[in-house]
């Protein structure tokens, strides 16, 4: 396969409902995503950059400079997506820009040759269980009518976004409720190693885990905290490449890992994690930044290996999305079904797309 030319598509969705973290409120995706064409099929990737580098330092505006100027020349003579990496290895950092890019030529690859990505990844399941991602409220009583909604829609483990002062009372109160449910929090890099003992009151509530509860180059402050707290702890901003995730399992940092591929550089150093924490019995999890159908078809065969043993936060298009750029993806029993088409398995619908395209830039090789 011959690339000939990348499309850079910047497009704006807004969500269902506003979405709070510990860093910051969205209530637009801003997206960029990204067209490979090449002689014989074209393939597409999502940037899970946000607007603003609040997540991560990378941030939409930088990632199409850097694509322009950059990665796209860079891969003027790829035919491969394993090519794609080591075309970009020389460029620092910039790992979300370097997800989609790969992304996009890795799907027009396997649209050339037909096969699909859950098969090439190593997929094993033909569906996923999905969990939900719940934001900070303005009250308890909001956070019971959103997780009664989510619950009633079928999925089937839910996860708290927590914060200093929005934490302990939260989870008490969802447990209280709800029982035995599958319950985990996500802390976003928000509390410190001296917050340890406040942490260990979440002990009482039998969760599955919390996540990322210290700044992202605190590993040792994780190794530490672990020590400290009877939760399991997870990382997420911290797990950039396969490397970090054998150091972090080495030191004693987690004990679960989240695997974002936009966060680590895209699917194929995703699968690398995933098989360094299945060599070292560390159950895996796909986690979710807001994407569109396009994004969350390739999570959802990433989430469909043996090691992803934990329900993702590959939910359904509606929880965010009144209209997708994609065919929704629909809840059935608390599941998703992994695409088997060509590729990631999906294609945008045009209109849709038109809608909500806010600008495109083409580059052609």
């Amino acid at each position: 396969m011959k690339l000939t030319g990348v499309e850079l598509r910047r497009v704006s969705l807004p969500l269902v409902s506003p979405f709070r973290t510990s860093f910051g409120t969205e209530t637009t995706r801003d997206a960029l995503l990204v067209r490979a064409v090449g002689t014989e099929a074209e393939g597409w990737g999502e940037c899970v950059a946000m607007t603003a580098p609040l997540y991560s330092e990378e941030y939409v505006d930088a990632a199409i400079d850097v694509l322009r100027r950059y990665f796209v020349p860079a891969v003027a003579g790829v035919d491969r997506a394993t090519q794609v990496a080591p075309a970009l290895a020389k460029f620092h950092g910039h790992r979300m820009a370097k997800a989609a890019l790969e992304t996009a030529v890795l799907d027009a690859e396997l649209r050339t040759e037909g096969r699909s990505l859950g098969r090439e990844l190593g997929a094993v399941h033909d569906r996923v269980p999905c969990g939900v991602s719940v934001g900070i409220m303005d009250s308890i009583d909001q956070l019971l009518t959103a997780v009664d909604q989510y619950l009633d829609e079928g999925y089937l483990r839910i996860k708290l976004k927590i914060e200093p002062g929005w934490d302990i009372k939260p989870v008490a109160a969802v447990r209280e409720r709800y029982g035995d449910i599958l319950l985990q929090v996500d802390a976003n890099t928000a509390y410190s190693v001296s917050d340890a003992r406040h942490l260990a009151q979440l002990d009482a509530f039998d969760l599955l885990l919390i996540e990322q509860p210290l700044d992202e180059e605190d590993i040792l402050g994780h190794a530490e905290l672990a020590k400290q707290v009877k939760t399991p702890i997870c990382l997420d901003e911290s797990i950039t490449s396969a490397r970090a995730a054998a150091a972090a399992i080495s030191l004693g940092a987690c004990s679960i890992v989240n695997v974002k591929p936009g966060r680590v550089g895209g699917y194929l150093e995703s699968r690398r994690i995933h098989d360094v924490c299945v060599a070292n019995g560390i159950p895996v999890w796909c986690g979710g930044m807001l994407e569109t159908g396009l994004g969350r078809a390739a999570n959802v065969a990433l989430a469909a290996l043996p090691g992803f043993t934990l329900p993702g936060d590959t939910s359904g298009s509606s929880r965010y999305y009144r209209t997708d750029i994609t065919a929704p993806f629909t809840l059935a029993d608390g599941h998703l079904a992994v695409p088997t088409g060509p590729g990631i398995g999906v294609d945008p619908l045009p209109d849709e797309l038109a809608a909500v395209t806010t600008s495109t830039e083409w580059l052609p090789l």
